[in-house]
């Protein structure tokens, strides 16, 4: 196998909710209020890491279920797509569910649901090694049902000849429950002040309060 590549052509793939929920847990924020190709653009120079492509994925609710953070996507998608970053939205997939209360009630309520983000993240990583499109993968989650492209795209390398890396990124604070990466990928932990210094200057919330 080739040694390792001077300039490490780089690929970033964010999925979108992960990243959110990881910088809510980590750093408390309400919102996604990070700009993604900042966000890459820092983490990579940190790493020596030529910054290639920003690929950002995520579910999306339907107008008619929450026109707040359905327009407040369709904004933020459009501005990303503007910067050269590469989007891909699925619709959140809806279905009924049932809590049951104190007071021994149950009330059922329904539950829109991302499906599909993470295979399709998947399948790029691969697509695109096999391509030769990169030497390193960075991938802006936590979601350990990646673990497995890790693996996949090392057998790539073998039948290649080359040198390839799968990194993980993540927010990370004392405060996170989780200050893990992605399992069998290098971990690139993400603290505070690297975060906050990546924050969209615009944001893309209708001037409305958000619905429920």
């Amino acid at each position: 196998m080739a040694g390792e590549s001077a300039i490490k052509r780089t690929v970033v793939f964010i999925d979108g909710q992960n990243l959110f929920h990881c910088a809510r847990n980590a750093f408390g924020y309400t919102f996604p209020n990070f700009e993604p190709k900042a966000l890459a653009s820092r983490v990579c120079a940190a790493k020596t890491w030529q910054l290639d492509n920003v690929r950002f994925y995520t579910g999306v609710p339907d107008a008619t279920d929450n026109a707040f953070w359905s327009k407040f996507w369709a904004a933020k998608l459009l501005a990303m797509s503007r910067q050269g970053v590469t989007t891909f939205s699925r619709p959140l997939r809806y279905r009924n569910k049932k809590v049951r209360l104190p007071d021994g009630s149950v009330h059922a309520y329904l539950s829109g649901e991302e499906k599909g983000v993470d295979v399709r993240i998947a399948l790029d990583v691969i697509s695109l090694a096999h391509r030769r499109e990169y030497d390193v993968a960075l991938i802006f989650s936590q979601d350990q049902d990646l673990s497995e492209v890790a693996e996949e795209v090392r057998v790539i390398a073998n039948e290649q000849g080359r040198w390839i890396k799968v990194a993980s990124a993540y927010p990370s604070s004392p405060a996170a429950a989780n200050r893990r990466g992605i399992n069998k990928t290098d971990w690139v932990p993400i603290d505070r002040a690297t975060y906050d210094a990546c924050i969209d200057p615009y944001d893309y919330r209708p001037k409305t309060n958000p619905a429920p």
